[in-house]
């Protein structure tokens, strides 16, 4: 790794998107071609992003650092990659949820000014279950609300290895519910709230889902589930193949998962090892996006066939040139907007009331 200063976190942002604006052509002349695996060929403008962070970025593996240094490095990164400005929304509102270990932060997106129920969107932000918070996805959160329409409610849940499994699917599960229970003070529309969640987040929303129809709750409208972590045994092909030099590493997911679920948590429990649920029937309509570089493929690939297979209706889509975070990407990569601008035009369909004009 470079040992080069590293540029103050605008100017950093600038470069960046600059370099990765570039025309695939030039991008392919400065910085190599973007590697073909198993009959996909990496976006040039993710290329790009790879190439830099090898350049400028310290041991970017997380195995190698404290907790306290990974969060705090996936901040920066967080912020690098963010808008600037932040998109705007008509309003963004700090709330409590009530949780089962006490209160939750939370944050309620509303893209437009309205008087009228809104459709809502829980959302789970990702990270492994150990890093992450409102801040590193408020970016993708403003995003996928001025997008769809929708509005968007962060949640803050708790996080291991302070609080392991099964806190953060007990606080996913008691979001939901609190949202479900009482939705017009958030100004949504009771038939109209969805769950989503990116990576760890996907994970919980699904997990949300499945503990809905067991206690016979109201089930959300839909799931938006963007590379979803659904098995703890690590044995996808994808794991394996794509576990180096691609972002999140299969190191890197050792790590979280040995932080979230410790010597003695159930690793087989369904909540976390979504493929091992015995029934996926009843559940709601998903969204899957899955990255063609990303050790999750083809598992979160695997859930969107089981849950067809169980008669929930399932689009699932896979972004062949993209890896895992794209989700974050969206200010400068445009591949990375392309595919959550698709994410976002799904919620859109899903969540809109009956009879409106498209």
């Amino acid at each position: 790794m470079s040992d080069l200063p590293r540029l103050p976190v605008a100017a950093e942002h600038r470069v960046v998107k600059f370099l990765c604006g570039l025309s695939p052509g030039l991008q392919r002349l400065l910085f190599g071609r973007p590697p073909e695996l198993g009959g996909q060929r990496l976006a040039s403008d993710i290329q790009t992003l790879l190439w830099l962070d090898r350049l400028v970025g310290d041991d970017d593996s997380a195995e190698r650092k404290s907790v306290e240094e990974t969060r705090a490095e996936r901040l920066k990164e967080a912020r690098i990659v963010a808008h600037r400005p932040p998109i705007s929304m008509a309003r963004v509102e700090e709330v409590a949820i009530p949780g089962p270990a006490g209160t939750m932060g939370a944050r309620l997106y509303a893209p437009v000014a309205t008087s009228e129920p809104s459709p809502l969107l829980v959302y789970f932000h990702g990270g492994g279950w150990v890093i992450g918070g409102l801040e590193t996805h408020d970016d993708p959160c403003r995003f996928l609300a001025a997008h769809s329409g929708a509005r968007i409610l962060s949640v803050d849940y708790r996080l291991a290895p302070e609080h392991p499994f099964p806190a953060a699917a007990e606080d996913a599960d008691a979001a939901y519910e609190w949202a479900a229970a009482d939705p017009e003070r958030l100004g949504a529309d009771p038939g109209r709230i969805g769950v989503g969640g990116d990576s760890a987040g996907a994970n919980l929303a699904a997990a949300a889902c499945l503990t809905a129809r067991d206690r016979g709750l109201p089930l959300p409208a839909m799931q938006l589930l963007i590379y979803p972590v659904t098995e703890t045994a690590g044995t996808a092909r994808s794991r394996r193949t794509f576990g180096e030099g691609f972002m999140l590493t299969r190191a890197d997911m050792d790590w979280f998962e040995r932080h979230y679920l410790p010597p003695g948590a159930d690793r087989d429990d369904p909540r976390v090892a979504l493929l091992g649920a015995p029934d996926l029937s009843g559940l709601p309509p998903a969204y899957v996006a899955t990255a063609g570089f990303d050790p999750l493929r083809d598992e979160g690939e695997a859930f969107a066939a089981r849950l067809r297979e169980a008669g929930v209706p399932v689009a699932l889509r896979r972004h062949p040139g993209l890896i895992h975070t794209f989700l974050n990407l969206t200010a400068i990569c445009p591949a990375a907007r392309e595919a959550v601008l698709e994410a976002a035009g799904a919620l859109r369909m899903v969540l809109a009331p009956a009879g409106a004009a498209s």
